[in-house]
């Protein structure tokens, strides 16, 4: 003997469309406001950067791509500034910037996900 379970959900075919919607949605909304944060962060920590010649400062960059943002510096004593040797204490700039900025983080993240869910019509 055998049983036999059958569903036929009404609408299956439009709400698997509205997830993929939402999919789309949710990652082009997040990687937009990661790169906002990231941008936020990259501008405090130009203003925390010492600036003796300014070339720090201009080497301070992001990245972001999928579901990562990146800061930092390219000059090659950026690290050294930022954790400091034997011989120079460290004057944080990277650090104290993405910790000033984590409290924003969360509430950016959640607004996208209401976006892509307002898009999606779920």
């Amino acid at each position: 003997m055998s049983v036999e379970v059958q569903i036929d959900l009404a609408g299956a075919e439009e709400f698997a469309q509205a997830l993929n919607r939402f999919d789309s949605g949710m990652q082009r909304q997040i990687q937009q406001r990661l790169g906002e944060w990231a941008e936020n962060a990259k501008t405090q920590a130009t203003q925390l950067a010492p600036e003796r010649t300014g070339y720090l400062r201009s080497t301070i960059y992001t990245k972001t791509r999928q579901w990562q943002a990146e800061v930092g510096a390219e000059a090659a004593y950026a690290a050294a500034v930022e954790f400091g040797t034997r011989y120079a204490q460290a004057k944080p700039f990277i650090q104290p910037a993405l910790e000033q900025g984590l409290p924003q983080l969360e509430p950016a993240l959640l607004g996208a996900l209401d976006s892509a869910k307002m898009e999606a019509d779920l």
